[in-house]
């Protein structure tokens, strides 16, 4: 409501009448204050200045008992001059040794009199006459100090400001009065004054309001020669301008938001001086920042070419380069040559096409190099075997032929893994989810390796939770990962050595961990144990007859169940490996 220029204006009119009135009126109280303090102040000092009256009051009369009483009754000659009348200013004769009230004009007002007034407290303490006006307090008074008959004593005149306060009182109310009627006034005057300004104005609003929806079939009717006026005509001349403008505008920025908002593919635009021109969306997210109008081709892209040689190609130039973990093929072709023109910048994503070739050439080289040792082992044999035939003893012979059958096991079991994550990879192998006891997997585990253990003269526990709950996932898969974990600690952990078995419920999940004493995986190699066919020690894998996609193998599976297979910080040698899957299964079943 506020932020109406009329309400503005009238809020302007009542704080101006407000404040005036606030101002007089705190001027008027205050000098009607201060006018009652002097006046009161001026009216003591004369009565008391007088030398008769301070001779009445300070010559005992012969045989005089009270002096009190007589100074009443001196002063009760002078009450009409001192304003007396017992009930707003009051007179009180005091002991001046020990202030103890002995006469006045109001002996109930004398008896429950109040003894922190500042001018009253001084008299006592002192024996000094003490008038000093306070402002702040809501009485005035005087203390009077003098001597009669060997007695000292205090004549205190009390006003309570009851009339000045009345008077106030009054005061407020005509100016609380006045300030109404000045309100309505102001408020009626406002409203009748700021028409003349706020309608022009409404008018120019609304035409404004028009343009700015583009409508432009209507001008706004200058209605007067003021500045509104003024404001008014050269809108409406504006706003032709801005029409004739406005259809040529969007031509081509329907042409260019339909090429560069639209394209998966960056594209930022330079001037011949290496100023950008235009940029999309996709452009920012390639190269990790906001492209601003600030920036330049040098900045961007001077590291690859000059703006000179692009400038100056007869046909478009190609560059790739690394942005953040993005790989980018960049097109830089010159435009408009004619009117100098600039250059163009297209950038392609081609990132995941880079690293396919490079996970296609890797997994290619792997798959030969691992499947060529195990064939030249075998054709190296099978020579020896055809070439020395019935010149061999018999138990060499069984020795060669057992090598060949080894390798061949060793090709089969590369094979039929490498089926096993092509069907992953191709979403073809689902699971086969049922609900089973995590506990009785485990200790079924437990019990086929542990013979294997004791071979390799270990020492193997199992550790196994209470209460462990049924799980919902692929029994057979659940067991080929826990089989490889375990298996894995037997081969690589040196003859005599300790293996840990452990199972437990953690929130929503079941875990199992193993735990053991053996060779261990050094930090660099840990982030890779899961890439297919990576082998720590390659020797002793082979040797122990391992593929190098055991645990890839493993981490798929455990994926596909939305769980969790990781290598565990621990303090000494050895080696710990977590397992971890839903209670209730993965959220796809």
């Amino acid at each position: 409501m506020l932020r109406s220029l009329h309400m503005k204006l009238v809020m302007i009119m009542v704080l101006l009448i407000l404040s005036l009135m606030t101002v007089v009126g705190a001027f008027l109280i205050n000098s009607v204050m201060a006018f009652y303090l002097e006046d009161f102040y001026t009216q003591m000092s004369n009565v008391f200045a007088r030398e008769s009256l301070t001779r009445d009051l300070t010559t005992a009369t012969q045989g005089e008992e009270d002096g009190a009483q007589a100074i009443l009754d001196i002063l009760e000659t002078y009450s009409g001059e001192l304003g007396l009348n017992g009930y707003s200013r009051t007179l009180f004769i005091l002991d001046g040794e020990t202030g103890e009230y002995l006469a006045g004009n109001n002996d109930d007002a004398g008896k429950d009199l109040s003894y922190d007034s500042a001018n009253l407290t001084h008299a006592l303490a002192t024996g000094e006459d003490s008038s000093s006006p306070n402002m702040a307090a809501d009485y005035m008074d005087v203390a009077i100090t003098l001597d009669r008959g060997g007695s000292s004593y205090v004549i205190y005149i009390l006003d309570n400001k009851t009339t000045v306060n009345s008077l106030i009182s009054q005061m407020f109310v005509l100016i609380l009065e006045s300030l109404v009627f000045g309100l309505v006034i102001s408020i009626l005057l406002s409203f009748l004054l700021s028409k003349t300004m706020i309608i022009p104005i409404q008018r120019l609003t609304e035409g404004a309001m028009r343009v700015a929806h583009g409508d432009f079939s209507r001008k706004i009717q200058v209605a007067s020669r003021d500045e509104i006026g003024v404001l008014t005509d050269t809108f409406n001349d504006m706003a032709g301008q801005l029409q004739d403008t406005l259809r040529q505008v969007e031509n081509e920025r329907n042409k260019l938001d339909t090429l560069f908002l639209h394209m998966t593919d960056g594209v930022v635009a330079f001037s011949h001086n290496g100023e950008v021109i235009h940029s999309n969306p996709a452009a920012e997210e390639m190269l990790g920042r906001t492209i601003t109008a600030e920036a330049t081709y040098e900045e961007l892209f001077g590291d690859l070419l000059s703006l000179e040689q692009v400038l100056q190609a007869p046909d478009y130039l190609e560059e790739e380069r690394w942005e953040g973990e993005r790989f980018l093929q960049l097109l830089l072709a010159p435009f408009d040559r004619d009117r100098q023109g600039g250059v163009l910048v297209v950038l392609h994503d081609v990132t995941q096409q880079r690293k396919t070739q490079d996970m296609q050439r890797e997994f290619v080289a792997n798959v030969s190099h691992e499947l060529r040792t195990p064939l030249t082992n075998i054709r190296s044999y099978a020579e020896t075997l055809s070439d020395s035939a019935g010149e061999l003893p018999p138990a060499t012979e069984k020795k060669f032929l057992g090598v060949i059958l080894n390798e061949s096991d060793r090709m089969t079991h590369i094979v039929q893994d490498l089926l096993t994550l092509s069907r992953f990879d191709s979403g073809k192998d689902e699971l086969h989810l049922v609900r089973f006891p995590f506990d009785v997997a485990v200790q079924d585990l437990y019990n086929a390796v542990y013979m294997e253990a004791q071979r390799h003269d270990h020492k193997m526990k199992l550790r196994l939770e209470p209460d462990l709950p049924a799980v919902v996932a692929d029994r057979e898969r659940v067991l080929q990962v826990m089989m490889n974990i375990v298996s894995n600690s037997i081969k690589y952990t040196p003859n005599g050595g300790h293996i840990l078995v452990s199972a437990g419920r953690e929130g929503d999940r079941v875990w199992m961990q193993v735990d053991d004493d053996g060779i261990g995986i050094p930090p660099k190699d840990r982030p890779r144990i899961f890439e297919r066919f990576y082998r720590v020690d390659k020797a002793r894998s082979r040797q122990s007859g391992g593929t190098g996609l055991g645990l890839s193998i493993a981490k798929e599976i455990v994926d596909r169940h939305e769980g969790v297979l990781e290598l565990v910080d621990r303090e000494g040698p050895g080696l710990s490996m977590r397992m971890e899957l839903k209670i209730e299964g993965p959220s796809h079943v």
